[in-house]
């Protein structure tokens, strides 16, 4: 299970760059359409063999609509965030900040969680701010209008790992996550904009990187994330997100000459630490 969460951080690592460049090709909404379509035809074989008719009921629907809502609106963020401001450094920002808003929510909801967790999700923050460098530039530049969807991205995220944790309960995984892609593509298709997709503008370039950002980070990532709250809880996976941000920082300082500074290592460093330490029994 850890071998295949690590494997999926790194599809969300480099996911961000991905998003930055198919924002090149097609809207937002186009993107969010054809991404979760393409997620939940791939998710299928997996479940074909399953009657999925017995999960539309009230009981597990009361969780993966909403689940499915949530998923839009990050999408919807995700890729304005990407747009409009760095890919890495929204990386950080959400994966920094999505641990602390599920450990609020469980908090209360639970009011059941030990000290080291608490202390790993503190060691990670702390990771994520070096990376952002807000020790020298200011805790300002983390609500800057250009990462604003970020922010949001954050919140959104750590509603949605909360409510999987306990719609998985009476829904198996991966039943649970075709639904919600199966929805989410349903969501997403009033404020599709065919008309402004033209074919011949998409090249290999744009299959490329948006096979990796939705087979990829959703299909295999996303699913596998979802699989794996229930069985570690949505603390700790929520804390695998940490190894995200030196992924994403990397893979955009390649592909996109964003800069790496010793910060950014430092941070990246402690944040991976942050995960060893929460899952050490």
């Amino acid at each position: 299970m850890n071998f295949f969460m690590a494997l999926a951080m790194f599809s969300w690592g480099v996911a961000w760059t991905n998003a930055k460049i198919v924002n090149e090709y097609l809207s937002f909404n186009n993107l969010i359409f054809f991404r979760f379509l393409i997620g939940f035809i791939s998710i299928y074989p997996l479940i074909i063999k399953n009657d999925i008719k017995k999960y539309f009921k009230f009981k597990n629907l009361k969780f993966i609509i909403p689940c499915s809502i949530l998923f839009y609106i990050y999408n919807l963020f995700f890729f304005m965030g990407t747009h409009y401001s760095y890919a890495g450094k929204g990386a950080v920002l959400v994966t920094s900040l999505n641990p602390i808003f599920t450990f609020f929510i469980m908090t209360v909801i639970v009011k059941k969680i030990n000290l080291k967790e608490i202390f790993g999700i503190t060691i990670g923050l702390l990771g994520g701010l070096i990376i952002m460098n807000v020790f020298n530039e200011g805790f300002s530049t983390i609500f800057d209008i250009n990462n604003i969807f970020f922010l949001l991205c954050a919140i959104t995220w750590g509603i949605n790992t909360v409510i999987t944790n306990f719609g998985q309960k009476d829904t198996p995984p991966f039943h649970f996550i075709f639904l919600c892609y199966f929805f989410t593509t349903i969501i997403s298709f009033p404020f599709t904009e065919f008309q402004l997709i033209n074919l011949k503008d998409l090249d290999l370039k744009f299959y490329f990187n948006f096979m990796i950002v939705s087979l990829g980070a959703m299909s295999f990532g996303t699913s596998m994330y979802l699989y794996a709250t229930p069985k570690l809880g949505p603390i700790k996976a929520s804390a695998y997100i940490f190894s995200v941000p030196f992924i994403a920082l990397v893979t955009a300082n390649i592909f996109l000459n964003e800069p790496i500074t010793l910060n950014i290592i430092i941070g990246g460093l402690i944040s991976l630490s942050a995960v060893y330490l929460i899952n050490k029994k």
